[in-house]
């Protein structure tokens, strides 16, 4: 069970849920973040933030469909854009909530940044997502291959 939570005390959020509570025995998939590559390493939108968050979104339904999830049951995200902008981070933003990832709505923060890891890279989002009970989701992660603690990949 997912709550999300608006905290009456508090200016209303635009798009994203002050937090979310998540009950115990929940599965939980923590992401790594999601990048503008596409499936051979190329950089997608080379100078635009606003094409990039689309295949940044893009890669992220693709993460969250390998662990037998989606986007609406993303929980957590940080959005990292490259520049100090407002205008910029909001254009971005723009696309998160058209994605969405918003429905829930979700826990967010945005953040400007100096850089990101590839070269030419503008945005990047990592996220928590909350996996339902195999039975409910049989077959989504078939596609996938998965490391345990052990570092065994099945």
């Amino acid at each position: 069970m997912i709550r999300r939570v608006t905290v009456p005390a508090l200016l209303p959020p635009p798009g994203y849920s002050h937090a979310c509570v998540v009950e115990a025995g929940t599965a939980l998939a923590f992401l790594a973040g999601s990048v503008p590559l596409d499936a051979d390493g190329e950089l997608v939108g080379a100078g635009d933030p606003v094409r990039q968050a689309r295949q940044v979104i893009a890669n992220l339904e693709e993460q969250l469909r390998a662990v037998g999830s989606d986007l609406a049951r993303v929980v957590a995200t940080d959005v990292y854009v490259v520049s100090s902008d407002p205008a910029v981070l909001s254009a971005v933003w723009e696309v998160v909530k058209a994605s969405g990832l918003s429905t829930g709505p979700h826990a967010s923060t945005l953040i400007g940044v100096a850089c990101l890891g590839y070269p030419g890279q503008l945005v990047e989002i990592t996220a928590t997502a909350v996996v339902p009970d195999t039975a409910d989701t049989a077959g989504a992660a078939d596609t996938a291959s998965t490391t345990d603690t052990a570092g065994t990949v099945s």
